[in-house]
């Protein structure tokens, strides 16, 4: 257990060169002062703000990654919905979207295979027996 970064063994052998310098009688004036200074300083108002703002402080990285995550989900449902109103649906693997024809484009021509390659088995036909 530590006090504003002192350890017990460290805070006996304080007390103990109190002990020596001041006397047992000075000591018991010593600690009273003390406490009552530390109770006016714990009960201030400078006091509170200080604790406040050390935990602010000490939160801030975890609020400021709720925020950012909260603004996330409310720019990824708007992409949703907006994908949702306009656009093409979105298609899953294994298919090949559509696109739509352009009155004004040409259809683009179709592939032929090179000579003495085997043209490729649409899906759903079996392979033919040599």
């Amino acid at each position: 257990m530590e006090i504003l970064g002192i350890g017990p063994q460290e805070l006996i052998f304080i007390v103990i060169i109190a002990l020596l310098i001041l006397g047992p009688k000075d000591m018991q004036k010593a600690g009273k002062t003390i406490g009552k200074w530390l109770n006016n300083l714990v009960h201030s108002d400078g006091w509170k703000i200080f604790q406040t703002t050390s935990r602010e402080i000490r939160n801030l990285p975890t609020t400021l990654m709720r925020e950012a995550n909260l603004d996330l989900g409310k720019e990824e449902k708007e992409l949703r919905e907006a994908m949702k109103s306009s656009g093409p649906k979105p298609y899953t693997i294994g298919t090949r979207p559509t696109v739509p024809a352009d009155p004004g484009q040409a259809p683009a021509p179709k592939a032929e295979p090179a000579p003495g390659a085997t043209p490729p088995i649409p899906p759903g036909e079996e392979k033919p027996d040599a």
